[in-house]
């Protein structure tokens, strides 16, 4: 499932427009994006948590040249499923 089916099967399911629900998961999703950027988590209980992880440092490999580099460390978003979740999709 993409964006847009989402967008039209919460506006079959709702009775709202596809564009009032297209803005409604644009702004949830962009709410989302600015709690992980500024350190924040979220949580929906029963669904599951965003959150960010510190992925450290590492040694790679560049593939086209064979030439060792170093990777720095980063920050990577995460989602760990609730239980709930984790229920209905066994």
């Amino acid at each position: 499932m993409n964006k847009t089916d989402l967008v039209n099967n919460i506006s079959a399911k709702s009775g709202m427009t596809k564009k009032d629900v297209e803005a409604v998961l644009n702004n949830f999703l962009g709410e989302i994006t600015t709690a992980l950027s500024s350190g924040d988590k979220v949580q929906l209980i029963g669904f599951g948590t965003f959150e960010t992880r510190k992925r450290s440092g590492r040694t790679g490999r560049n593939p086209q040249t064979g030439n060792t580099i170093t990777i720095p460390e980063s920050k990577v978003p995460a989602f760990k499923a609730g239980n709930k979740l984790k229920d209905a999709v066994k």
